[in-house]
Formats: structure tokens, C-alpha cells, sequence
């Protein structure tokens, strides 16, 4: 069963970990997929990999704090499939700190990446989602359930020492979830968000790896903090980026149409 047969989903930041798993996943769910990173590799990796296994892909490959990308990615969607079905605001980074250190360049990065790139994501897509469900509406048809799926975080819905301004951000967007799943509700689009917990990435890597982002930011933790994230996962495990794909999948799918408004926990059982 391809749960989305002939659906067209934006994925941004898919050339790497949870955003490449989500692309991969609903491409062999019949997803016609955008792929958006900040860099060209990566994107066009994903890419290969979708071809490869007879998916349908284009990419746009640029930074979603640049305000000029979003219009860009919806174009790309419509130029190349001529729908916009599923919105996954994927893309971000971690820059940590605690509260006495951090400057305004800090704070307002995260809130720039993980509130304001999303809020001009759907702002982009606004006028194709709305008026062609109003379309359907008027010639007496029910609009298809389209998805719009934002990636939240426990760090957001219960706060994390050292990250005030990414859990600032994180919780933004359940704000932001709720409001769109109001507002869009009565065109049948559904907004949810998925808060992930301890899922292997760069962003949860060990620290002394040393990968840093474009801009020379350091991305993981001490390994210290690693080691001790596992006591307090009943699952005694990390979560791959499958294993964060999967919930993602179902938001999108139509097995999800009457969920909106809702932030899925994907923790392997952690308390937030």
C-alpha cells in the first residue's frame, strides 16, 4: 500500500538524517518530492537515491532563513509536479548556551530557522493551498486533505537546559501548529508536529566528532551527555531517522485526516 500515491511533498533540509529518511520514505509511498538542503551535495544525494529506486524528485537547494527560498521551493513543487500536498518543515541546527552568555545573534538564529523559515514556508504556499480548495468548495467538492507537518522537539515542550533559544524556537512552532490547524481547517489541511527526542543525527552526535555547520557553528554533545540520555529511555535505545521518519509519514498520510492540532511525541517512551 503507497499511502501517498500521486502527492506532491515539500521536505525541507532532506539532505541529511531525519529530513533524508522522511523524503526516502514517502518517495516509496509514491511521493513526487521536493528536496531542500543548504547544500548541494547532500540535496543532490538524496536525490540520486530517490531516482535510483524509480521515485519522482526534483531539489532547491538554499538556506530557508533566506527569505527569497520559500517562494522558491513552492514554484519548484508546481513547476515540476503542479501541486503542493505535503509540507514538512524539517530543516534547522542546534547553536547552544546558557541564558547569561547567550548574545541576540544566538537567540535570534534559532527563532530565524525553526520559527520565522517555517512561518514563510506555509505563508508561501498559502495562496496555492487556499484557493484551490476554495475552487473545490465552490463547485461543491470536498478539498483534498492536504498535510502540513512541523518538526517540534522535547527540548521545546518541556525546555532543556542550555538550549533557551532553540526551545524558544521548538515551542513556537507547536504555537504556530495549532494556529494553522485553526485557521486552514475549514479548506481540510491538516497542521501537526512531530517533537522528537534523543534521534541520531549531527545534532546529537558526540561533540569531538567536530562537525560543524556552512557557518562554522560546532553541532553534538559531550559524549558524557550522550551516555546518560539512554537511562532515561524505556527503550534502552537512540532513535534512527527511520525510526523519525515513520510518525512523519503517517501525519501525511490519509490515514491521519482527522488529526490536526496535535504534536506527536517520538521519544522511545521518555518522560517530557
Amino acid at each position: 500500500m503507497r499511502l501517498l500515491e500521486g502527492r506532491t511533498a515539500i521536505v525541507t533540509g532532506s539532505g541529511r538524517s531525519i529530513g533524508k529518511a522522511v523524503a526516502k520514505l514517502f518517495a516509496q509511498h509514491g511521493a513526487r518530492v521536493v528536496v531542500n538542503d543548504l547544500d548541494v551535495d547532500p540535496a543532490e544525494e538524496t536525490a540520486a537515491e530517490i531516482r535510483a529506486a524509480g521515485g519522482e524528485v526534483t531539489t532547491c537547494v538554499g538556506s530557508v532563513t533566506d527569505a527569497d527560498l520559500p517562494p522558491k521551493i513552492v514554484q519548484a513543487a508546481l513547476d515540476s509536479f503542479g501541486s503542493v500536498d505535503v509540507i514538512v518543515n524539517n530543516a534547522g541546527y542546534t547553536w547552544d548556551g546558557v541564558i547569561h552568555k547567550m548574545g541576540d545573534e544566538q537567540f535570534d538564529a534559532m527563532l530565524d530557522v525553526h520559527l520565522k523559515a517555517p512561518f514563510r514556508m506555509v505563508r508561501a504556499a498559502s495562496t496555492f493551498l487556499r484557493e484551490s480548495a476554495k475552487a473545490e468548495i465552490v463547485a461543491g467538492r470536498t478539498p483534498p486533505c492536504r498535510k502540513i507537518i512541523n518538526v517540534s522537539s522535547t527540548s521545546g515542550v518541556a525546555g532543556n537546559a542550555g538550549q533557551i533559544n532553540y526551545a524558544a524556537g521548538k515551542m513556537g512552532i507547536v504555537g504556530m501548529t495549532k494556529t494553522i490547524a485553526k485557521e486552514w481547517g475549514r479548506f481540510n489541511i491538516c497542521c501537526n508536529a512531530v517533537a522528537y527526542g534523543f534521534i541520531e543525527s549531527r545534532l546529537t552526535q558526540a561533540k569531538e566528532k567536530g562537525d560543524k555547520t556552512s557557518t562554522g557553528i560546532a553541532l553534538g554533545i559531550p559524549q558524557s551527555q550522550r551516555d546518560a540520555a539512554i537511562a532515561h529511555i524505556p527503550l534502552l535505545r537512540y532513535g534512527t531517522p527511520e525510526d523519525a521518519a515513520g510518525p512523519v509519514l503517517f501525519l501525511a498520510s490519509p490515514l491521519s485526516d482527522y488529526v490536526t492540532g496535535s504534536v506527536v511525541l517520538v521519544t522511545g517512551g521518555s518522560v517530557v
